[in-house]
C-alpha cells in the first residue's frame, strides 16, 4: 500500500498556465472563435495534462485486463466463464473488436491476465500477472482479500511502468471478464449511493428474469460484505474484480506520469471510481471515451464530472470505446499544433 500512496501523492494538477496559452492559440486559429467546440476543449486539456505546449500523441496503448469472477455461480451472466480465456486468445490472435479498432487508431494492445480462471499459455502481447484464478463469489463473502486488492492495483502500476519504457503518449483502458458488470454495478452503487436497480444493466444480454436475479445478487453481496464507501480498497476487496483493480492501477500510474488516460466503458468506469477515491487528482488525467448502454455508466460519469466524447450505444468493453475516442483526441491535438493562426496565414480577423 505504501507504493500506491507514493504514486498517488506524486500526482500533480494540470498545468493551468499552459492551458491558458493553449486557449490563446486556439482563439487565434483561422476559424470563428470556439467553432471547433469540444475539439478545442480536448486539445487544451491535453496540454494541461502533459505539460507540453505542443503535444504529439504518437505512442498509443490500450491496456486490456482480463479476469474471472466467482459471482458467475449465481447466474448473473448470459455466457459461461470459459469465454474469458477464449476471448483472451482471440485478442492475442488479433481477431477481436479491440484489435480491429486499435489497428485503426494506430494503438498497440497490451493484454493482461490478472485473474483468468485458466492458466493461459505464454504469448507475445500477453502479460501474466495473475493474482488468483478468478475472484471468490462476492454473494457469499469478500471477492478477494485486501492484500489481493492491493497487489492487483500494484500489478496495474507495474504493467504501465514497463510499457512506459517503450513509449506511451496516451493510454486507454479495457477489460475482459465474464460477469464483470456485476461487481462494477456493486462498486458504482456503493460509491455513488444510488440504488442498485438504477445502476444495474443487462451486461452480455440477460433477460428480465436474469436482470432481477442480478439485482438481487448485488444487493445480497453489499448486505453481506458491508463495504465502507469511504475506503476504496475495502470496496474493491469486498465487491470488486482483479481487472477493475488492475485498471485502477493503470489510471493512477498514468496520472503520476502526466499521461492522458482514455476511460472505456462501465467496467473501466468502476476502475476510475476506485482510482478517484484513492486520489481525486487522477480525474485531471481522465478522458471519458463514450457513454455505454449500461445505465450505470452514465451515473459513474456524472459522479466523476466527466463528459463523454462519443455516444454510439456501445457495450462491448475490451477498450473499444477508448480506441475510437483516441482518434478524436489526436485530431483535437493536431488542430492545436498544425492549424495556422490568422497572423501566420495572413488572413484578416473578424471586423470590430
Amino acid at each position: 500500500m505504501d507504493n500506491i500512496r507514493k504514486i498517488a501523492g506524486s500526482i500533480k494538477n494540470r498545468d493551468r498556465a499552459l492551458m491558458k496559452k493553449a486557449q490563446d492559440r486556439l482563439d487565434n486559429l483561422t476559424k470563428p472563435l470556439g467553432s471547433l467546440g469540444r475539439l478545442e476543449e480536448i486539445a487544451k486539456d491535453i496540454v494541461g495534462m502533459t505539460g507540453n505546449e505542443n503535444p504529439v500523441l504518437k505512442n498509443k496503448v490500450i491496456f486490456t485486463f482480463a479476469a474471472d469472477h466467482g459471482v458467475t455461480e449465481e447466474g448473473v451472466s448470459a455466457f459461461p466463464k470459459e469465454v474469458t480465456a477464449q476471448m483472451v486468445y482471440n485478442f492475442l490472435r488479433g481477431g477481436a473488436g479491440i484489435n480491429v479498432l486499435a489497428r485503426h487508431s494506430g494503438a498497440r494492445v497490451v493484454v493482461v491476465d490478472i485473474g483468468v480462471a485458466e492458466d493461459l499459455k505464454p504469448a507475445s502481447g500477453l502479460a501474466i500477472r495473475k493474482i488468483g484464478r478468478g475472484t471468490k463469489n462476492m454473494a457469499k463473502g469478500p471477492a478477494m482479500t485486501k492484500d489481493e486488492a492491493i497487489k492487483a492495483i500494484e500489478a496495474g502500476v507495474e504493467i504501465f511502468e514497463e510499457e512506459l519504457r517503450k513509449g506511451i503518449d496516451i493510454a486507454g483502458t479495457g477489460d475482459m471478464g465474464i460477469g464483470n458488470t456485476t461487481p462494477s454495478s456493486a462498486i458504482a452503487a456503493v460509491f455513488t449511493g444510488r440504488p442498485v436497480e438504477e445502476i444495474t444493466g443487462r451486461g452480455t444480454g440477460i433477460d428480465d428474469k436474469g436482470l432481477q436475479n442480478k439485482i438481487k445478487v448485488i444487493k445480497k453481496a453489499i448486505e453481506i460484505n458491508r463495504p465502507d464507501r469511504n475506503d476504496a480498497i475495502d470496496i474493491l476487496s469486498k465487491v470488486g474484480g482483479f481487472e477493475i483493480a488492475g485498471l485502477a492501477g493503470i489510471i493512477l500510474a498514468a496520472a503520476s506520469k502526466r499521461v492522458p488516460v482514455v476511460i472505456d466503458g462501465f467496467i473501466s468506469g468502476a476502475a476510475a471510481l476506485v482510482a478517484y477515491k484513492i486520489e481525486p487528482k487522477t480525474k485531471e488525467y481522465m478522458i471519458a471515451s463514450h457513454c455505454s448502454v449500461e445505465k450505470g455508466h452514465g451515473i459513474i460519469l456524472e459522479h466523476l464530472g466527466l463528459k463523454p466524447i462519443l455516444d454510439l450505444n456501445l457495450r462491448l468493453g475490451e477498450g473499444t470505446g477508448a480506441a475510437l475516442a483516441i482518434n478524436i483526441v489526436e485530431a483535437a491535438v493536431k488542430i492545436l499544433t498544425e492549424m495556422a493562426t490568422f497572423e501566420s496565414a495572413k488572413v484578416s480577423t473578424k471586423s470590430a
